[in-house]
Order: C-alpha cells, then structure tokens, then sequence
C-alpha cells in the first residue's frame, strides 16, 4: 500500500492527466463535438430546439406537478444547452434541468426518464467545470444504472449508450469511475437493444479503435453501412439534422482510420 503522501502525489498526476479526457468525456455525453477552450460554440439555436424549450417550459409551469410535462422540461433544457452562447448559459440550462429532474426523482422514484434526464443535465454541467466536474461523474453513473433498471429501452438505449461512454472516457480509478471492461458492456448492450440507431453503433465502433480492436471496428462498421439508408428515413426531419451531421462526420472519420489500419489484419491489443 502506498504512503498516504505518496497516494495524494499518484492522486495529482492522475488528475492532472485526465484533464484533457474528462473534457472530451463530458463531450461525448452530451452527444456532439467538444467545446473545448478556444473552440467557438454554435453561431445559433435550431428553431426547433428553441420552440421544443419554450413549449416546454411553458407546459412546465402552466402545471409544475405533472411529472411528465416536468421531466419533458428536463429533456428540452438538455438539448437546448447543447446551443448555448458560452458556458455560463449553458450551466444556467443544465442546471433548470436539474433542478426539475430531482422533483421528478423524489416524487416518482420508479419513473426512468427522471433518472435519465437529471443524468443528462448533471453531463451538461459537468462541461462547464473541468476538474470540478469529477464529483458529478459518481452520481451520472448512478442515475443512468438507476434508468437501466427501471426501462433500459428508452431513447435508444440511452441508459446504456451513456454510462458505456461514461466508463470508456472517465479517468480510472481512484479518480474517477472509468472502467473498460464496463464500457465495453454497456456499449455492445445498447446496440442490441437498438440496433436501429446510428448513434449506438458509433459510439461502439470508436471505442473499439480506441482499443486498437481493428477487426471488430471493421466487422462493426460493415453493419453500420447496411442500416444507414433505413436509419436515415427512419431519423428523418428537422429534429435528427444536427445528429445527421454529426453522425455522418463521424462515419467518414472512422472509414477513414479504418483505410490507415494495420498491415495485419489482427487486433492490436
């Protein structure tokens, strides 16, 4: 066992070198490209990410103990941080959100979206506090375990998309809560729970070049392609044009990483 002194010194280093990852960790739970230090944030908001906030908001207020119109609140303050002008909006939104997912957790314990969404929104706060977001990443995990347990199904797979990410991109231990073998896990489980989605897919594929697992990532790209056509007019309208976006970036860039793999055609472990 190591002195106290010396643990607190490992401590440091640690945190010191995950300050990078825990930026892109928080990133990567809230679905989109990083808004790192000197990266510009959006040039403006989705009408239809402003109009969903506002309706609401609205519906929120009109009746703050309907537990659906609450926890709908939640999810509309989440995708409407993802746009935000700078970090302290962006704190602002997540932390309504918040705010109105812990009254849905404490009056409907057995409701999923309440843990679900109050996650979200702990994941939008968390990428505005580097360091400071550590202390967040314990109970993200917890409420998406929590959501798991009571619908595991829901937006996709959601539970599980996020707490693999969670796993896969937090610093390990005694830093934080990241776990391979986990994240490995819950990842594979969302796309068997919803295979139909293009995000679930991709979150896998990226986290099997991460682990330098080519084969898979290949084999996992191959069954991405054959559902691409259909998932796009499944996720069609003005709602998925962002993830589309997104989605197709991210398709490019490993096809591209994929064309630069090793000469051999084993994993790199």
């Amino acid at each position: 066992m190591l002195p106290t002194i010396g643990l607190r010194e490992e401590q440091n280093k640690m945190k010191i070198k995950s300050m990078k990852g825990l930026w892109w960790l928080c990133a990567a739970l809230a679905g989109l490209a990083p808004v790192c230090a000197g990266a510009a944030l959006p040039a403006h908001v989705p009408a239809i990410i402003q109009r969903n906030y506002d309706a609401a908001r609205r519906q929120y207020e009109s009746d703050p103990g309907d537990d659906q119109a609450a926890w709908q609140f939640g999810r509309a303050c989440f995708d409407r941080a993802e746009f935000p002008r700078d970090d302290a909006e962006r704190a602002s939104l997540a932390q309504e959100g918040i705010a109105v997912c812990r009254k849905v957790v404490a009056r409907r314990p057995n409701l999923a979206a309440g843990h679900y969404y109050l996650a979200l929104n702990l994941a939008q706060l968390a990428r505005t506090k580097w360091l400071a977001a550590l202390p967040l990443v314990g109970e993200m995990a917890q409420q998406w375990t929590n959501a798991i347990a009571l619908d595991e199904k829901m937006d996709h797979a959601g539970p599980d998309r996020y707490v693999g990410l969670l796993f896969r991109d937090a610093p390990r231990w005694p830093v934080s809560v990241g776990d391979a073998h986990k994240a490995r896990r819950h990842l594979v489980r969302a796309v068997e729970l919803s295979s139909n989605f293009p995000e679930n897919h991709l979150n896998l594929i990226e986290s099997y070049l991460g682990w330098n697992e080519y084969d898979d990532a290949a084999r996992a790209t191959e069954k991405l392609r054959a559902l691409w056509p259909a998932a796009r007019k499944e996720f069609a309208g003005e709602y998925w044009e962002e993830s589309w976006k997104d989605w197709d970036q991210r398709l490019a860039g490993i096809e591209a990483r994929l064309n630069l793999r090793p000469k051999n055609d084993e994993n790199v472990r």
